[in-house]
């Protein structure tokens, strides 16, 4: 940047010369006086508001709150609109378009005249495609999650987002739940604005940019509709203008240490699976070194203390009133299982943060020496089923199927699946192991949220309630059950998964971290030879972008082309 300014956005704002003045003069026509532009920091406001992202769809008012914040701080706060990505109805999958938001962020902050960002984030897909995008430009930026929702209610009970569907769907399958008693459940569970309120996926990632330190504390959990969230907006929009005036940028706060700390907040809370995917992507936006295996070694002896559905029994309305995460970073604090020395957005290292955190219900969030589960992180397995990696969730998983040996049921996509699932002649039993495949990041293409088969109905009216399944998908955050999820490579990519066949044995031993097909090599290689390479699933448009150049699983599932840091620097005159 030129030594001429202190600021980016002067580059555009605070030059005499013809392009100064129409920058400055078409700006002004949204009424805008002249010392708006007197290099006072321009902060810009990234806003996934949607109505069709109904998680994002309260953010008029969290982005106003943002914008109050940095009008007190000196800034001068312009939003902007990016790709809002709804995880309950954009198909066929939010995460398709998590890249192609990302770059939306990534060129929109390149493009235009700010000098920091405030990135306004809550349903699943839009936390990270920001953090990405960001990532990429290595400009300040802090995230504010727009929070969960209210705790749904049905007849007595707590029921949660997402949870509670997948319960409820097997209930009827089951003949244990009439149609218009699933009806009832569903006008009841989501009953405020906010993301969902269980230890979903969006509740995950907004506490993973919080342990991450890019978010205030607090941001992980505050209802959406407490008025303590809109304090929160407010004062990241004053921090966000420190933060530009400090030249504090993203990959200051994003270190090696502040992953390894999300990485065993993730075990802590009882995360979501897609939370692997999605901090291996911004860390290899960032150049930070970060795989499956360190999930594995970081999360193996971390306890799962936070009882939320759907390892456990609350929601996040509870997590928040007992706490939040900074009560669960004090225990890990405290356990030797966080790097405390690590820098967060407000300027105090994360233990300055949640050292004096109090635990206002320890049923919420218990201690370490009385957890939900005593090995909560993610265990990754490989064999030769898997040979760059699988997942498994052991909090939301059946201790019994740890260790399981079982026959084969192949699905060959998920249309296979739903023709063949409820069929009252299914060769199959709760011995068996489901697999489905091509439901990768190319098979789908996104790697939909459809690992968590639902049971066949035959099993489920014998009272069975789990199996072992298998898949290169992804499940929701919100889901259970013993389900091995991202093998990689998928089966639309060649990967062992494609040549599993009816009948073929399969065994998973998660103690062990071990996934294998009991089948020769030579009879995988005779099945490979007549496998066939699956067409891009359109013939122009981003999906076949998509398809041509995203990564596997193990790598983030980002586009190969958008890997790593290309900076914010002052792009050529328009004019």
């Amino acid at each position: 940047m030129s030594e001429q300014f202190k600021h980016r956005s002067q580059h555009w704002y605070g030059k005499m010369d013809k392009d100064g003045f129409s920058h400055r003069s078409w700006m002004k026509n949204q009424g805008m006086p002249a010392d708006a532009f007197d290099g006072r920091p321009v902060i810009g406001i990234c806003n996934t508001w949607s109505e069709f992202t109904p998680c994002n769809a309260h953010f008029r008012t969290i982005a106003d709150r943002v914008r109050r914040g940095v009008l007190e701080a000196g800034g001068l706060p312009l939003e902007f609109p990016v790709t809002s990505l709804g995880e309950i109805n954009l198909r066929p999958t939010a995460m398709l378009f998590r890249n192609l938001a990302a770059m939306d962020v990534e060129e929109s902050i390149r493009g235009n005249p700010m000098d920091g960002v405030v990135l306004l984030t809550g349903c699943d897909k839009t936390t990270p495609a920001l953090v990405m995008g960001a990532a990429s430009c290595d400009i300040p930026a802090i995230v504010v999650s727009g929070g969960p929702m209210l705790n749904g209610k049905y007849r007595g009970t707590d029921i949660g987002s997402g949870t509670s569907v997948w319960k409820f769907s097997e209930m009827v399958k089951s003949g244990e739940m009439s149609q218009d008693e699933f009806m009832d459940a569903e006008a009841g569970m989501s009953r405020s604005p906010g993301h969902c309120m269980t230890m979903g996926t969006a509740s995950t990632m907004a506490s993973m940019v919080e342990a991450l330190g890019i978010a205030l504390p607090h941001n992980a959990a505050i209802p959406a509709v407490d008025s303590r969230r809109n304090v929160n907006a407010q004062l990241s929009g004053r921090r966000i203008v420190d933060l530009v005036e400090e030249d504090i940028r993203i990959s200051q706060i994003l270190t090696k240490p502040a992953f390894e700390n999300a990485i065993r907040t993730n075990g802590a809370i009882g995360g979501s699976t897609n939370a692997v995917i999605h901090l291996i992507a911004i860390a290899r936006r960032l150049g930070v070194d970060l795989s499956l295996d360190d999930w594995d070694r970081l999360g193996r002896d971390v306890p799962t203390i936070v009882d939320l559905m759907p390892s456990g029994r609350f929601l996040m309305e509870d997590f928040y009133y007992a706490g939040g995460l900074p009560t669960v970073l004090r225990a890990l604090g405290e356990s030797g299982q966080l790097h405390k020395e690590v820098v967060t957005v407000n300027g105090k290292t994360i233990w300055e943060n949640v050292k004096d955190a109090p635990n206002h219900n320890p049923e919420v969030i218990r201690s370490p020496e009385n957890p939900l589960t005593a090995s909560g992180g993610i265990a990754v397995l490989r064999g030769n089923l898997a040979p760059r990696g699988a997942v498994i969730k052991p909090s939301a998983a059946s201790e019994h199927l740890m260790t399981h040996r079982g026959r084969a049921v192949v699905f060959e996509d998920i249309e296979d699946y739903k023709a063949q699932i409820e069929e009252p002649d299914l060769d199959i039993d709760e011995t068996c192991v489901m697999v489905l495949k091509n439901c990768g990041p190319k098979g789908y293409p996104g790697m939909a949220e459809v690992g968590n088969m639902g049971l066949p109905p035959k099993v489920l009216k014998q009272g069975i309630t789990d199996m072992v399944r298998i898949s290169d998908a992804r499940m929701s955050g919100t889901a259970y059950g013993t389900v091995v999820l991202h093998t990689a490579p998928e089966a639309a990519a060649g990967g062992p998964l494609a040549l599993v066949q009816n009948g073929d044995m399969i065994e998973l031993d998660v103690p062990n971290r071990r996934l294998h097909l009991d089948v020769s090599n030579e009879e995988l290689e005779r099945r490979r030879a007549s496998w066939q390479t699956p067409k891009p699933p359109m013939s122009g448009g981003y999906q076949k972008l998509y398809f041509n150049t995203v990564n596997q699983a193990d790598e983030g599932c980002d586009l190969d082309f958008l890997v790593g840091m290309r900076g914010a620097g002052i792009p050529r005159e328009s004019h």
